[in-house]
């Protein structure tokens, strides 16, 4: 069969077949995935993460969809050259049966030329591939992220009716296997295709009857080899099923774990205090036992399913040459002819096998559907939650403010009220009266308000009782939301001493986690030192001096207005000595009643 080959006019029929086979599997490639994104849940959740960075009109262009087709272009390359070596490997056995030297050396230099392609082609096709998988995870990451800060909905998600869990594990691990898996499985499932048809017309070409019971089956390999995988695919398919679903749980339970140990870190200090080492233990063995007990089905199901699989491999390793032999030892084909029945036999059962050994990966990635496609759900719903209607002004005004609970308890009905530039306002109340929940409605956190807030949207900073530190150096925490960069050396110094910091100040540019370095009295005072390099029009201070002495409350706020004195100042606080530092107060009496008093008289 080595000879079956014009090898002087090959490259030229080979690369007329690889474009030939790219055009078909292209228009064919593009026919199914429009079938199956139609048809299928799975299919459209693909569709949703991946068509629009593949879109010419796209942020990336063109780009990611010549990138896919180069793959696509390779992968048909591998085919062909396993096809030739195939032949290759033939003639070269049926030259050393035949003690054609000649020939056997020809057919050596040929193995030489097609493996030196192989090899730049396996090394292209890595690049090719690695190079897919980065920009589209760079793009798929920028996307969710976008997605998951557009409309706050990562605050608000947590009020919707099916708060996602784990949006971060999700972001960070789903997102990185999202584009692999896809690649992998893409590759193969056209590779196989592509190679279950070529290889399917060597193994006809090589076939011969069979007698069975009587009966003569033309050209048996054939049909045997199909019918033996497609079984096996079937029972193996029924065998797999659970794994989608236990894959799912995999991820879930893992995550909620780590969640809980990332709390309990976060949280050690409050947790040493009450002595909860055992409480804290017990939480986590709960969520560790889920795991392990989900893991255990995972194992005895793959026991079930790679079982089977490894059967039916090793019983397809025997299969040709017991059903070629007799042809072979009465002359009718070469030692060559068994070898490539042998391969093409292997390469048809291992493409037609590719979909039942493929389907643990897809179980996983089915899971990794779910969970990607899940929080763009959840941020959806989020974003359709609704809010009070925000409108840019100078002054503070609320009009026909009505702030409720999810159980729908009105905590503040039908509020009015209005202060002026320079002006401010103290918000009292016994506690669970809705203080801070009004403060969250006028900065449209809390999506259980209507009415309409009107003030300067560009200009708000809202600071509360433990003000946010983030990750980075103290400048980074002293400047936030804005960059770093925007304070120098001096003004950051002169901040730090105006609020009794600056004995940090030879520390501005440290990158340490500041949220456990400072108290929480010096985490207050970095608040307002955040006011004075912001310099915003209208502050809002939730219980913002909780941590301090009254005496150093009175000098921030004097502070805060020496500094701003066009600033509107909304305060939230329990303590009498806020009173004498505010203009108005604002008296929330509970089941909706609020009232106004002038402070100053």
């Amino acid at each position: 069969m080595g000879g079956g080959l014009d090898w002087s006019t090959e490259w030229f029929t080979s690369i007329v077949w690889i474009l030939g086979v790219f055009v078909a599997a292209a228009i064919g490639s593009a026919v199914l995935i429009a079938i199956v994104t139609r048809t299928t849940t799975w299919g459209r959740q693909f569709a949703r993460l991946a068509f629009p960075y593949f879109s010419p009109r796209g942020s990336a262009g063109w780009r990611p969809l010549l990138t896919a087709l180069l793959l696509l272009l390779l992968t048909i390359a591998a085919v062909r050259l396993n096809v030739l070596l195939s032949y290759q490997g033939n003639g070269l056995l049926t030259a050393m049966q035949q003690m054609d030297e000649a020939a056997f050396w020809q057919f050596t230099w040929i193995f030489v030329i097609l493996a030196s392609i192989h090899l730049v082609r396996v090394l292209l096709n890595f690049y090719v591939q690695q190079l897919l998988v980065i920009e589209w995870r760079v793009w798929l990451n920028d996307h969710m992220i976008g997605d998951w800060i557009d409309g706050r909905a990562y605050h608000r998600g947590r009020y919707t009716a099916a708060p996602v869990d784990n949006p971060d594990q999700r972001i960070q691990e789903d997102i990185a296997s999202f584009p692999v898996t896809s690649s992998s499985l893409g590759v193969g499932a056209i590779g196989s295709l592509v190679s279950l048809v070529s290889f399917s017309i060597i193994l006809w070409e090589l076939s011969g009857p069979l007698p069975l019971f009587g009966v003569e089956i033309p050209r048996a390999m054939m049909f045997i080899a199909y019918f033996y995988v497609i079984l096996a695919s079937v029972i193996a398919f029924r065998i797999g099923r659970p794994l989608i679903l236990l894959n799912f749980l995999n991820e879930r339970f893992n995550a909620s774990f780590r969640y809980a140990l990332v709390r309990m870190r976060d949280n050690s200090e409050n947790i040493a205090f009450h002595r909860g080492e055992d409480v804290e233990r017990s939480t986590l063995l709960a969520r560790f036992t889920a795991i392990i007990g989900n893991y255990w089905s995972i194992v005895f199901t793959s026991l079930r399913f790679q079982g089977f699989n490894v059967i039916i491999s090793q019983a397809a390793e025997i299969v040709p040459s017991v059903i070629q032999a007799p042809r072979y030892f009465t002359g009718q084909i070469t030692l060559g002819d068994v070898t490539q029945t042998g391969s093409a036999f292997g390469q048809v059962h291992d493409s037609l096998s590719f979909f039942r050994l493929a389907y643990d990966d897809f179980a996983a990635y089915r899971a990794v559907l779910d969970r990607l496609t899940g929080l763009l759900d959840a941020d959806a719903a989020a974003r359709k939650l609704p809010s009070v209607d925000v409108e840019e002004g100078e002054a503070l005004e609320v009009r026909d403010l009505t702030v409720s609970l999810p159980d729908n308890r009105t905590l503040v009905d039908g509020l009015d009220l209005s202060v002026a530039a320079g002006q401010s306002l103290l918000v009292t109340g016994a506690s669970g009266s809705g203080k801070t929940t009004l403060l969250r409605s006028i900065a449209d956190l809390w999506p259980y308000a209507t009415g309409v807030v009107r003030r300067p949207i560009d200009g708000a900073l809202f600071v509360s009782q433990e003000p946010y530190v983030p990750l980075g150096t103290l400048r980074t925490a002293l400047t936030y939301p804005q960059p770093a960069g925007g304070v120098d050396d001096d003004a950051a110094t002169t901040v730090l001493r105006k609020v009794q910091l600056a004995h940090l100040a030879d520390r501005i540019d440290d990158e340490i986690d500041w949220s456990r370095i400072l108290s929480p009295g010096e985490q207050q005072r970095l608040g307002f030192a955040r006011v004075l390099v912001a310099r915003p029009r209208v502050i809002f201070l939730d219980e913002a001096t909780s941590a301090l002495d009254e005496g150093l409350e009175h000098s921030l706020y004097t502070l805060v207005r020496e500094e701003l004195p066009e600033a509107i100042i909304v305060s939230v606080g329990h303590r009498s000595s806020l009173k004498r530092l505010h203009a108005e107060q604002l008296e929330l009496l509970g089941e909706g009643r609020w009232q106004t008093a002038d402070l100053q008289e």
